[in-house]
């Protein structure tokens, strides 16, 4: 066998002089030859920048070799036209980069980049026979140990619990309008007699997940999903997909055609469901939820840092709707078509606008409602109300200043309920709406934890200036 410069080792051929296996490459340049069937390929973006890294590629060889494909962006124009997944290619000139370290598909430490004087085209009549796929697969305990890693992403297999919140058993139905709007399908997975684990498919993902299911005359049960990245949602694991991800279910390739044989030998697995781990409501950071744009009710604890200024804290409703109204020639106006008053009675509804932290994120929350007569312990038509009356020199058109009874929160911890859809991330100002205030979760009271809580009640109280009330419903 005949060897080359970086250590390849060249192989000889019928249907081409030299070729090199994945397994011998090194890094730096190589003027050989690969032959490999293209499994995949994906546009990779920088989601800070929004601008495009390259297209990356899953490569394997008939050794069964799989690794990493990288294409500059100025070269993708090239040879994206002529790439087909699934077809068998030769490579000749190309270049051993190093693999990167995170979110890697591949085992393989070099990634096959192609250079300036790369040539590609397809491989015919070729008399050896490659793999059509490769998976690397990792269970809820494997996943688990991984979590947050950002290292490689592997790929999950199981059988379906939930789809959105509805039942597999009782055939859900995709509202392909409403996943397109939240970009993501929300599903409860069970790897065999595992935990449940929530999966998140994004985008593309989402996008061919329902398409694949809709295909289907039955609803499918078994799903497989590659590259899947883990994170630490609330406390809990989660698998989310990457732009890398591809969907199959249940006869579309053998692991899930395997998976379908064992679950009719264990139907009761199929059976089994955690109700903890499908039902239960999170607490995330606020960067965890920055990171889901989810259309749902999720919960987070923080501290108040400041109360917006520069825009009004509340708005003038109608009393029947709590929709905005407006002046009429005579009279007030709802704006609410449905509602369509005149001559409405009004009353002051919370519009507030609170800046909050925590360990890892700030963000603006809106406060609207109940959740803002939950905070301040008062409706805004009352707050309003006592300024004018104490202040009746004011005209009509006169705004209340931000109210004491908003103010003296700053500085408080609570546990948050908020609402978290697309809107409020468009624009700047990245505002989560804020619908009720919880009870922040205490440990069981002991003799020394009760008196080290007198003690920081009394120190909190005396620093943000609230009455003893006040602070001991924080406490």
């Amino acid at each position: 066998m005949a060897m080359k410069p970086h250590g390849k080792s060249i192989v000889s051929s019928d249907y081409d002089e030299k070729v090199v296996f994945f397994n011998d490459l090194s890094l730096g340049h190589h003027e050989a030859q690969l032959q490999f069937r293209l499994i995949h390929f994906w546009e990779a973006w920088n989601p800070q920048k929004k601008t495009l890294i390259g297209m990356e590629m899953l490569l394997i060889d008939e050794k069964g070799t799989v690794i990493q494909g990288f294409v500059s962006p100025g070269r993708i124009e090239k040879y994206l036209p002529d790439m087909m997944r699934g077809s068998v290619y030769k490579l000749n000139n190309f270049y051993g980069s190093r693999n990167k370290a995170v979110f890697r598909v591949a085992d393989h430490t070099v990634t096959v980049s192609f250079s300036w004087n790369s040539e590609l085209s397809v491989l015919r009549d070729c008399p050896i026979p490659f793999d059509e796929d490769s998976f690397r697969f990792h269970s809820y305990e494997e996943f688990q140990a991984k979590c947050d890693l950002k290292g490689d992403l592997y790929d999950v297999v199981g059988h379906m619990k939930l789809v959105n919140g509805q039942s597999i058993v009782e055939a859900p139905v995709l509202d392909e309008v409403e996943i397109a709007k939240a970009r993501r399908v929300m599903i409860h997975i069970q790897s065999h007699d595992g935990p449940v684990m929530k999966l998140y498919l994004w985008d593309q993902a989402a996008r061919d997940f329902c398409k694949k299911f809709k295909s289907y005359e039955s609803t499918p049960t078994v799903l497989l999903v590659t590259t899947v990245n883990t994170k630490t949602l609330g406390g809990t694991l989660a698998l989310t997909s990457m732009s890398s991800s591809r969907v199959f279910m249940d006869y579309d390739v053998q692991p899930t055609i395997d998976y379908f044989s064992w679950l009719g030998s264990n139907p009761y697995i199929s059976e089994q469901v955690n109700a903890e781990v499908v039902t239960k409501r999170e607490t995330m950071t606020i960067g965890e939820i920055f990171s889901y744009i989810k259309q749902e009710t999720a919960k987070c604890t923080a501290t108040i840092d400041d109360v917006v200024h520069g825009s009004a804290w509340y708005y003038i409703a109608c009393s029947g709707c709590h929709s905005k109204v407006s002046k009429g020639p005579t009279s007030l106006i709802c704006t609410n078509k449905k509602c369509g008053k005149v001559n409405v009675s009004s009353v002051a509804q919370y519009l507030s606008k609170i800046s909050v932290y925590d360990n890892s994120e700030q963000a603006v929350f809106v406060l609207l409602g109940d959740a803002g007569r939950e905070l301040t312990g008062k409706p805004a038509s009352e707050l309003v109300r006592s300024y004018f009356e104490a202040n009746g020199n004011e005209g009509v058109n006169h705004e209340a200043p931000v109210s004491e009874a908003l103010i003296s929160t700053i500085g408080q911890r609570h546990k948050f309920c908020v609402k978290v859809t697309e809107h409020n991330f468009s624009g700047k100002t990245r505002s989560l709406t804020l619908t009720k205030i919880l009870p922040l979760d205490t440990p069981p009271a002991t003799e020394s934890s009760e008196g080290n809580q007198t003690t920081a009640a009394s120190e909190e109280t005396s620093i943000n200036h609230v009455d003893s009330a006040e602070g001991n419903k924080r406490t």
